[in-house]
């Protein structure tokens, strides 16, 4: 078959479709009733939320973890986007987390609850029993509110703190902790933002944070927000300090540096106290509202995706002349590797106006007369001397190309990979412009040999417009490149370096084997518009408007 044949056959098995969303929707999680498994403590409840995919059931978001709780109210806001024309269907698993540890893997599973998002859309608030393992009900529930997310996309950063707080403890001072909650049309109370405990402190200066002004108060100013103290304590019995009504429009009297104070009341105090004034003052020393630029500004204002892929041409691939090796070019279908270059590449492709993609192989020995491009195991993929391959088809080709001239060696080393591609985005850096951001597909079938290096690089990496995919092909055990990913924890480089964002995404490409690869493709993109987000706003860097770019750009074809 010729290539360009083999690239629309991977094309069409991929089944690349564009699915419009109808909208967004803001996702709030509460239980009641959850037992206690120890009876010496209460639950530290955490709740994954997972959608289905392909038979599969693929995590989407998980809450924050509340200690000694049994009926917890969390404060994380799942988005999600809500297709009308599909059954999306969610499950929740709700987890007891050790204070040791926040990973799953280890934690006790506590019920789950399954559900349709169109169920919870149209009944708003969908109240349900949790499902304990072999499917029976337990006493414990979970309700799910729903909200629509509206076109303001604004938030606001607000800065507390509070002085002479009342002392609840015997011992030591208070353990203070402030709870913000948004009065609904119904008169039902929804949480928009816990803050962190501060310890034995009566005169607590809380962390910095934003929330969106659609959670806040539903883009009404005037809207009430119920405001409460609390004395944290270990057995989840926090004990009451007091609370305020405020608004949004009280709020922005701190937006040009005045403060904001309220008094904290305790109505029982203020009854039974003749002389009772108040039990602290609560402080807001700043409001902010920040334009949260979103991914479609950044690209419409000229940034572009450069992408580059990464091949691994390591002998465990098998020979390529066997129909056993994942490398194999079967004359009518894919293989695995060009399955998940085609799935992702031809999603990035259409944010690089130029289309021109690096291609790198690695783990492979060249032949002397092959003309390549080599860092260390590091070699272009195409045997030219041009910056990139024309589109994704050009990858293809570049691919088939090469191939048989290649001898499949080893060792699977990506870090030269990501340090090649770092070296690009840490140019783009000292822009201080939004023009180039860096995503890097690395498609290999095995355990890297070189994770110390890679962690390091990874780190590095994290500092830069740029983020990376990994996709494992074939049968072997991935369980260690899921460390990469960082979803169990912050991936730290061997000296202790903490990455500064989460910039891997990690995926075996058997997960959707027996499904349709645009949604591999899904799942590795999902987070990168978040990512590309993050980076800019986190450097305080906007999107050009479009007068600000050459409106006259040409893109290839």
């Amino acid at each position: 078959m010729k290539r360009g044949n083999i690239y629309e056959s991977a094309a069409n098995t991929l089944g690349l479709f564009n699915s419009p969303c109808l909208a967004k929707v803001e996702l709030r999680v509460t239980c009641k009733g959850i037992s206690d498994r120890d009876a010496l403590s209460k639950p530290d409840p955490c709740v994954l939320i997972k959608m289905k995919s392909h038979g599969q059931w693929l995590e989407v978001d998980r809450t924050e973890v509340i200690r000694s709780s049994i009926s917890p109210t969390f404060s994380k806001v799942f988005t999600v986007d809500f297709y009308f024309e599909e059954v999306q269907r969610l499950r929740y698993e709700l987890y007891d987390i050790s204070s040791n540890h926040n990973g799953i893997k280890e934690a006790d599973f506590l019920g789950a609850m399954e559900c349709t998002l169109g169920q919870i859309v149209s009944q708003r608030k969908l109240t349900k029993p949790l499902l304990k393992q072999g499917s029976t009900v337990s006493k414990s529930f979970i309700m799910v509110t729903a909200e629509e997310l509206t076109g303001n996309d604004d938030y606001v950063e607000l800065s507390f703190s509070a002085r002479k707080l009342d002392d609840k403890d015997f011992f030591s001072k208070s353990d203070p902790f402030l709870e913000i909650f948004r009065m609904n049309d119904d008169d039902t109370l929804q949480l928009v933002h816990r803050t962190e405990t501060v310890m034995n402190n009566l005169n607590p200066v809380w962390k910095t944070f934003k929330t969106s002004l659609n959670s806040l108060c539903s883009g009404d100013h005037d809207r009430p927000l119920k405001c409460t103290v609390w004395d944290w304590d270990s057995n989840g019995k926090h004990d009451y300090i007091g609370e305020y009504q405020a608004t949004f429009k009280e709020m922005r009297g701190a937006m040009d540096g005045r403060q904001v104070q309220w008094e904290c009341i305790n109505p029982k105090y203020q009854i039974k106290k003749k002389n009772y004034k108040n039990s602290g003052i609560v402080i807001l020393n700043q409001c902010k509202i920040i334009k949260m630029h979103s991914f479609l500004d950044y690209i419409m204002g000229g940034c572009q995706i450069q992408f580059t892929v990464a091949i691994d041409f390591t002998a465990s691939n098998g020979d390529p002349h066997n129909s056993c090796s994942l490398h194999y070019i079967h004359p009518y279908q894919p293989n695995e590797y060009l399955k998940a270059l085609v799935a992702v590449g031809e999603i990035c492709q259409d944010y690089d106006s130029d289309k021109m993609f690096p291609a790198f192989g690695f783990g492979a020995q060249i032949p002397p007369d092959f003309k390549c491009y080599c860092v260390c195991v590091l070699f272009w993929v195409f045997p030219t001397y041009v910056y990139g391959c024309a589109g994704i088809q050009g990858v293809v080709e570049a691919y088939q190309t090469c191939l048989p001239k290649l001898q499949l060696y080893g060792p699977t080393n990506i870090a030269p990979i990501i340090q090649k591609v770092a070296s690009s985005a840490s140019q783009e850096m000292h822009t201080k412009e939004a023009m180039q951001y860096f995503i890097l597909l690395i498609l290999t079938d095995g355990v890297i040999t070189d994770m110390a290096d890679t962690r390091e690089a990874i780190v590095q990496a994290s500092h830069l417009p740029m983020s990376i995919i990994i996709v494992g092909v074939g049968s072997a055990d991935f369980s260690d490149m899921q460390m990469l990913d960082g979803d169990d924890g912050i991936l730290r480089s061997p000296k202790g370096e903490p990455c500064l964002r989460d910039i891997v995404q990690f995926v075996p490409f058997r997960n959707f084997k027996h499904g349709s690869p645009a949604e591999l493709a899904k799942t590795v993109l999902a987070e990168v518009p978040n990512q590309v987000v993050d980076y800019y706003n986190n450097k305080g860097i906007k999107p050009k408007v479009p007068s600000e770019f050459e409106s006259s750009r040409t893109f290839a074809p």
